[in-house]
């Protein structure tokens, strides 16, 4: 029977270790300061924006939440960008996605300086990362790192992620590689994928397909990470047989509960970092 990783208790020591880090910036007279845009009415996003606001509260940081109608314009958003770009009491810059059709999130995601990119995303930060080099990471990967190293040493493992995306397949590979893990991707193109997640002894499923790794799949001992949230006739699931593989895991993230507080988090950590190099 595997260890059920909680994710919340795991954040929540971890929000202490921040919390000091806070109180120590405000004693010298800098407030971490995180700015949240927010478009349209989307229920996931509002959530997700209600809990960053929480853990900001709880940790210190002065956390405001901009909203706006799905009318705005990429212009009209654009300038506001550049506008806290050029605020130096701002240190966190995050515009919650998905965004409406007619704005590029891509361009967004260019036009937030590299420095304030509390969200890991800019091709700078993804860049420097690739290479090893100090920067921002981005949050669900640097959480996923986080989870797993509570759990195992990281060098040496095999690593195996089912997922490619550039929010968490591609970056949390490059992490656990940067640990000095052997490092496996998997995506929907890979033969016999049973036969690639067999070989893990890390397994990090980021796909967003309900059951999609079943026990069969999963060698005893296998440390599962599972990134996926479904919903299945009104609950949320994840991407692994969670009921099935936890009795050969070693260990294993539920859904919800896992991944979800640490990305979150990582968010947090990233904007007190911003403003310690300040």
């Amino acid at each position: 029977m595997a260890v059920v990783i909680d994710g919340k208790q795991v954040a929540a020591s971890y929000r202490e270790t921040l919390k000091e880090r806070v109180a120590e910036l405000r004693a010298r007279g800098i407030v971490p300061k995180l700015k949240v845009v927010l478009i349209g009415d989307d229920p996931a996003s509002h959530s997700y924006v209600r809990g960053k606001e929480r853990a900001a509260e709880e940790i210190g940081i002065d956390s405001q939440v901009l909203r706006f109608d799905e009318t705005i314009s990429e212009k009209e958003l654009l300038d506001l960008i550049d506008l806290m770009n050029a605020d130096e009491k701002v240190h966190g810059i995050l515009v919650q996605l998905p965004l409406p059709k007619h704005i590029d999130e891509s361009r967004v995601i260019m036009r937030i300086s590299p420095e304030k990119d509390v969200d890991g995303f800019h091709p700078q930060n993804v860049g420097k990362m690739m290479l090893g080099l100090d920067t921002l990471l981005p949050c669900t990967p640097h959480g996923i790192l986080h989870l797993a190293k509570t759990q195992t040493e990281i060098a040496g493992k095999h690593v195996v992620v089912v997922g490619r995306s550039q929010i968490v397949g591609k970056p949390v590979g490059m992490l656990f590689l940067n640990e000095s893990a052997t490092v496996t991707y998997c995506h929907s193109k890979t033969t016999d994928l049973g036969e690639m997640t067999r070989q893990a002894d890390i397994l990090i499923v980021a796909v967003g397909r309900a059951g999609l790794v079943t026990a069969d799949m999963v060698k005893p001992g296998t440390l599962v990470i599972d990134v996926g949230v479904n919903r299945v006739e009104g609950r949320l699931v994840g991407d692994v047989d969670y009921e099935a593989v936890k009795e050969k895991a070693s260990a294993i993230t539920p859904v919800p509960g896992g991944v979800g507080p640490m990305t979150i988090t990582m968010l947090m950590h990233n904007t007190v970092e911003v403003a310690s190099r300040g």
